[in-house]
């Protein structure tokens, strides 16, 4: 799974630099105490966002007033979404320097903390 992840990673900084000599994209690590540095962050979180808001047009029964239930989900199209949202979350974490074995380690304790808050009736 790590080699996955570096894979990922490595794959959205191919396409960073890309957007690099094609798109004016800045150079990374980014500086994240500057106000240009947060800009950006800012920008590619709202990008991120908007992905999942599309991923959510694919879903048809969330709606508590809607009596009849579609049962065709374009399940392909919702996944692209969500991969689209993805790769915005991966080039924030690159623009700002985490790396994947950074994030695995971070989540990795995050998830004991919200474990324990779990058992300990948090």
């Amino acid at each position: 799974m790590e080699k996955t992840l570096n894979k990922m990673f490595e794959q959205q900084e191919e396409f960073m630099l890309l957007l690099k000599q094609h798109r004016n994209f800045p150079n990374w690590p980014i500086d994240i105490k500057s106000k240009a540095g947060q800009q950006l962050c800012r920008e590619i979180v709202f990008s991120s966002v908007e992905e999942y808001f599309e991923a959510l047009q694919h879903l048809k029964n969330w709606k508590s007033h809607r009596v009849t239930e579609v049962k065709k989900i374009q399940k392909d199209k919702f996944l692209e979404e969500l991969c689209d949202m993805l790769h915005y979350f991966i080039e924030l974490l690159i623009v700002v320097g985490i790396r994947p074995d950074e994030l695995y380690d971070a989540y990795m304790k995050k998830g004991k903390i919200n474990e324990e808050r779990i058992k300990g009736n948090y």
